[in-house]
């Protein structure tokens, strides 16, 4: 009633005034409960995750590869100027042996400007494919970077979901042994049970205590782990609505998945890149065997340079080719080859190597989520089958056949079916991820159709 007097006082006031009322009504009014989401969290998570920030910033060093090795087969400009004051003795000595000391005092100075201009640098003509292939790899990197961030956020999130579920059978468990002891107590004053009996249920409602406390814990740590990812304090967040239906498999057989996978996961795409970067070490290094011919353009202006153009100015202009040829290095251009090769070929093997693991996961998160439709049909069944122990329970009870014992054990029972039934969908929808994810196909869109699966708690 209080409510609805707030809203019909503020019916006639301009509507930039009663905005912010009405939004404050609307979060006092009972019965709502804004939860946090999953497609928030990750937007959240995108800004604040420390591991995703790193990322971030190994990309932005990364990506400056290519100017580097961009700037090797650029004009290198180059200019220096000085100035000083110099103090000189003369001593001459005549026909009749007498030294005439005479000693000059000037200043000089010297400006130049040097332009030179790789023509034939085939170590720089490496580098710079290098950097190319070094700035790919970098963005290759990252956006495995922001799979791992989703596939994460997902697990994190549904951690802190089956935990509240956990905690909801451990309080249903504890509740059902705190009515079996009083059951107990009662039947051991009629004289219809034993002290045992009493003895041994209070051992097990102490054990649930405990296991309850656990439960709790647990669920404190993993909103701890969300709340440290997307860097803010999470509280209620959006839980799996009542109807789920599995997504649809494109492509359907795993040779389509497999193929997707070799052409886009950014993994192998960032190990191809480093193999190219290896083959281009090789050429660098190789490069040490061939001449390298340089344009060289000078500007020099110098005034008494020396001591024998005291006074004089002197302006130089100068334009040629420079032409260095390597004859030997002591064998360290063999040795350098040498070692640039065995690393080339060492990052071809750890491609093969990342190759199958990648496939290996992929092959399993596939088997996972064509695997779980069927469990998730079977726990659906026996959430139903649970819930319909629960309505013929307390319809015995009514009938005196049954007592409340029984009716919180068909409860405990109806629980544990939804817990295991929602945690079959936690680990589907991680597995949908994961084979998207590996296939290098898993982007934002995804992520929001993922969240459909989630509802505002009320």
């Amino acid at each position: 009633m209080i409510v609805n007097q707030k809203i019909m006082s503020l019916a006639n006031k301009p509507i930039r005034r009663i905005l912010p009322v009405m939004l404050m009504v609307a979060i006092s009014m009972p019965g709502v409960v804004h939860a946090y989401g999953l497609v928030q969290a990750y937007q959240d998570a995108l800004v604040n995750d420390a591991a995703i920030r790193s990322a971030k910033f190994e990309n932005d060093a990364g990506i400056q590869n290519k100017r580097i090795g961009l700037s090797g087969l650029l004009p290198n400009v180059s200019a220096n100027f000085s100035r000083s004051k110099n103090e000189a003795e003369f001593t001459r000595r005549d026909l009749f042996g007498r030294d005439d000391i005479t000693r000059p005092n000037y200043n000089s100075n010297s400006a130049s400007l040097t332009v030179r201009q790789p023509l034939l640098a085939l170590d720089g003509v490496a580098r710079f494919k290098q950097g190319i292939a070094q700035a790919q790899s970098s963005e290759a990197l990252f956006a495995s970077r922001q799979h791992e961030l989703i596939v994460r956020l997902v697990a994190t999130y549904v951690d802190l979901l089956f935990a509240a579920d956990q905690l909801t059978l451990a309080v249903a468990q504890r509740d059902i042994l705190a009515e079996q002891i009083r059951v107990n107590e009662r039947l051991f004053a009629k004289g219809e049970g034993t002290r045992t009996d009493v003895l041994e249920t209070q051992a097990r409602l102490d054990i649930a205590e405990a296991q309850l406390v656990d439960a709790r814990d647990t669920q404190g740590t993993a909103r701890d782990a969300l709340s440290a990812m997307v860097g803010r304090s999470v509280g209620v967040v959006d839980g799996l609505g009542g109807e789920f239906r599995p997504l649809p498999m494109e492509p359907a057989d795993f040779e389509g998945w497999k193929a997707l996978a070799m052409k886009n996961n950014q993994e192998l795409q960032a190990q191809t890149f480093n193999v190219e970067v290896a083959r281009q070490e090789v050429k660098r290094n190789r490069a040490g065997h061939f001449p390298r011919i340089d344009l060289v353009a000078s500007y020099a202006n110098s005034g008494s340079e020396s001591i024998s153009t005291v006074n004089q100015d002197s302006v130089i202009r100068s334009i040629g080719f420079q032409i260095n040829i390597p004859l030997y290095a002591g064998g360290g251009v063999n040795a350098s080859t040498d070692q640039a090769t065995a690393n080339f070929l060492r990052s071809k093997a750890d491609y093969d190597g990342r190759a199958d693991i990648v496939l290996t996961d992929l092959r399993r998160q596939y088997n996972l989520v064509v695997s779980s439709v069927a469990r998730l049909e079977a726990l659906g069944k026996a959430v139903e089958s649970a819930r319909l122990l629960v309505i013929a329970t307390q319809q015995s009870i009514k009938g005196g056949v049954r007592i409340n014992l029984d009716l919180l054990n068909s409860r405990a029972q109806f629980y544990a079916a939804q817990r295991d039934l929602a945690q079959a969908r936690y680990n589907y929808l991680q597995s949908y991820i994961r084979l998207r994810a590996g296939a290098g196909l898993l982007n934002s869109a995804d992520l929001t159709q993922l969240g459909a699966y989630f509802v505002a708690t009320r």
